[in-house]
């Protein structure tokens, strides 16, 4: 807390990747914002290790997409075991080989980087940003008032001091201090009484081209994924027969043992005895134990992600089965949503209801998801055949039609033609293309996705004339090319977030929409 301000204009509570997400968005967009985090260190363990396309798409609008993927790698095919006899391989993410290419897609695979690293990368970020995370500093209370909230925090040294700030943003888990605080109740259900246990450790004699699953091991199901960039492999191991799943509680009540199952052992002797118990690995080849957890998967929704000027986000709002890698990855697009909004509230002067289509877009966003989550772990995520690739798991078809900042006003649309609401897709720039703001031009770049990147809205007129725009706003003319064919003629606002909020041929609903977003 020494070097804590005493006010800020956005105070994020939880330096996981949803905060630290939001706190690079923010300090892009020149918007002062404290990231406190409770722990004096980041989360060491690769619990969520899959990033999904639409999230890679958001590291490279951030600058740190090359630093994602140099420090990462694609998903390996599964290795099933028997008697300590291999049984074949087969692919969990989709079928085999990679995926088709898509000039609209341009990362269309899962990418496997664990959880520790990728909050590395995004603090090493945020400094290059002029930013920093506040270890040890603890949220004691809050005090929420017209203009600002006033939160109550403790630093390492022990002493209390209140920081004041215009929004304050709950990114602390799914137990949320802030959450609590505020009183928005969370519910849902256990997706599997069955609990488990997840670790990273290190193992001699596995080979690293293969994730490794015991399907029939004694006492449950074990895998063992090598985790990129380091020696390690990140163990999952469950305990206990399929029973199907219970409801529950979902808000801090203790989950309750299901009747005769083994209670993971998390301690580092714990963590070798399963592995040596359930595969042909002796007890000699399992190393260190850098973190373990044991838990019990369920899933859970916030009944509001806004209370006044606190808004929820990441697990505070939403918990999900790791099933389909979606929680960090829902949680990463929570804070790219709100971001840009903050921005344009704080620095552009857009109007604070622009802040509630925050909780109306999100919320049935991450309803959809823990459905998806929850399904694929009752169909059981881990076996021959694997979860199908899709515009759904990949997060690439989930957008905003029915949103508030959504207006489609071209009649007589084709069925499959591309709609407001939906993610803005990627297209190389082989039409002729004209530039009407600084920094990347359409004479200069080469892909759609180049012309949007940075915290600016982009208006995109294909096979159209280019009217006259306020500033903060980008214009380009794209006439003919993959541009054209992706996107049909018209007129698109494609808002920072990389989703459209107007197509119209009209250049009169220009401005009173990008007014929407505070630009006159």
């Amino acid at each position: 807390m020494a070097h804590a301000p005493t006010r800020t204009e956005v105070l994020i509570v939880g330096a996981g990747p949803t905060g630290l997400t939001l706190a690079c968005d923010l300090a892009r967009r020149g918007v002062a914002a404290l990231l406190v985090e409770r722990a004096g260190a980041l989360f060491p363990g690769s619990r969520g290790k899959g990033l999904q396309p639409r999230t890679q798409e958001v590291f490279e609008d951030l600058g740190l997409l090359a630093a994602v993927h140099a420090a990462g790698r694609p998903y390996p095919r599964m290795l099933s075991w028997e008697d300590g006899e291999r049984q074949g391989e087969w692919d969990l993410v989709g079928g085999p080989g990679p995926a088709e290419p898509d000039p609209t897609v341009p990362f269309p695979s899962v990418w496997m980087l664990p959880q520790w690293r990728t909050q590395e990368l995004l603090r090493e970020r945020l400094r290059e940003l002029g930013g920093e995370v506040v270890l040890d500093t603890a949220l004691n209370g809050l005090d929420q008032h017209p203009d600002r909230v006033e939160a109550r925090l403790t630093g390492p040294d022990g002493a209390e001091r209140t920081v004041v700030a215009r929004y304050l943003v709950a990114a602390d888990g799914g137990r949320s201090t802030v959450r609590r605080a505020v009183g928005i109740p969370m519910t849902g259900e256990r997706v599997d009484p069955r609990p488990a246990l997840v670790a990273d450790l290190e193992i001699d004699g596995l080979d690293r081209g293969n994730w490794h699953v015991w399907p029939k091991a004694p006492g449950g199901p074990l895998l063992l994924c090598p985790l990129p960039s380091t020696t390690a492999f990140q163990l999952f191991a469950q305990f206990g027969p399929a029973d199907g799943a219970a409801d529950g509680a979902a808000d801090g009540a203790a989950d309750g043992a299901a009747e005769g199952v083994e209670e993971p052992d998390t301690s580092p002797e714990g963590v070798r005895r399963t592995v040596a118990a359930r595969t042909h690995l002796p007890e000699s080849a399992l190393g260190r134990v850098h973190w373990a957890s044991g838990f019990r998967p369920r899933a859970a929704l916030a009944e509001r992600f806004r209370e006044g000027r606190v808004f929820l986000a990441g697990d505070a709002a939403h918990i999900h089965s790791p099933a389909g890698g979606q929680g960090l990855n829902t949680g990463i697009q929570d804070a790219y949503n709100l971001g840009w909004k903050l921005g344009q509230v704080l620095r552009h002067g857009a109007d604070e209801a622009l802040l509630d289509s925050y909780e109306e877009e999100r919320l049935p966003i991450a309803a959809d998801v823990l459905e998806i989550s929850t399904r694929l772990h009752r169909a059981g995520g881990v076996r021959a055949g694997g979860l199908r690739r899709g515009p759904r798991t990949e997060q690439l078809g989930l957008g905003y039609e029915d949103g508030p900042l959504t207006v489609e006003a071209r009649p007589g649309l084709a069925e499959d033609a591309l709609r407001a609401g939906e993610r803005a897709p990627d297209a190389p720039l082989d039409g002729t293309a004209e530039g009407t703001a600084a920094g990347a031009t359409a004479g200069t770049a080469r892909r759609l996705f180049e012309l949007f990147r940075g915290p600016h809205v982009t208006v995109l007129a294909v096979g159209r004339a280019l009217p006259g725009l306020p500033a903060g706003a980008h214009g380009h003319r794209i006439d003919g090319g993959a541009t054209a064919r992706a996107y049909g003629p018209g007129l698109f606002v494609v808002r920072p977030d990389g989703y459209l909020g107007l197509a119209t041929h009209d250049p009169a609903d220009l401005p009173d929409y990008l007014a929407r977003l505070g630009l006159r």
